[in-house]
């Protein structure tokens, strides 16, 4: 029987990009089986953000994707509890994800594993964040908007200021000529 190497990853790929797409990859390439944990809705808000993308939407991204072997939805709770049934031999974590390989360590042992835990580099791009993504789609309709004020000939934009009234001559003054 052959001993397989089964990599851990996790995170919330709330809006899939490149940054998930390489990181998914860099751990693939460290074993022979990776596992992916899709973080639930109430882990990403506590870690990171409201997820834009349902978790049930976000772990069917992650399970079509070609470097993952197996995808699972993260535990309610303690993050760490799901150790315990993947049992991984290395777990690889993205240059900005917040957990502590310490942290991380100290979970396996107390559970009796021997895993090792790698922070992978970062990968450099453009749009290789959930925010990023989302800054990016805000621009583009911000001068959405914009152009269709101007198509329409209204050429104010949001942030102008708006025009100031006339001032009226005070009533019962006559103008002298």
């Amino acid at each position: 029987m052959a001993f397989v190497v089964r990599v851990m990853a996790t995170g919330v790929f709330d809006l899939l990009h490149p940054g998930h797409v390489y990181f998914l990859r860099e751990a693939r390439a460290l074993g022979d089986e990776l596992w992916v944990v899709v973080a639930r809705d109430s882990t990403a808000r506590k870690f990171k953000h409201e997820p834009i993308m349902p978790e049930a939407a976000r772990f069917q991204m992650v399970e079509a994707l070609k470097p993952v072997d197996r995808a699972v939805l993260g535990h309610e709770g303690n993050i760490y509890d799901i150790l315990d049934e993947i049992r991984p031999d290395i777990i690889a974590i993205g240059y900005d994800q917040v957990h502590s390989e310490e942290r991380i360590l100290a979970e396996c042992r107390k559970r009796g594993l021997t895993t090792k835990v790698l922070r992978l580099p970062k990968f450099e791009g453009d749009l290789v964040g959930t925010r990023k993504i989302v800054r990016k789609v805000a621009e583009w309709l911000a001068l959405q908007e914009r152009l269709d004020k101007v198509e329409r000939g209204n050429t104010r934009h949001a942030a102008d200021p708006p025009p100031r009234p006339r001032r009226r001559k005070p009533a019962g003054r006559k103008r002298n000529a």
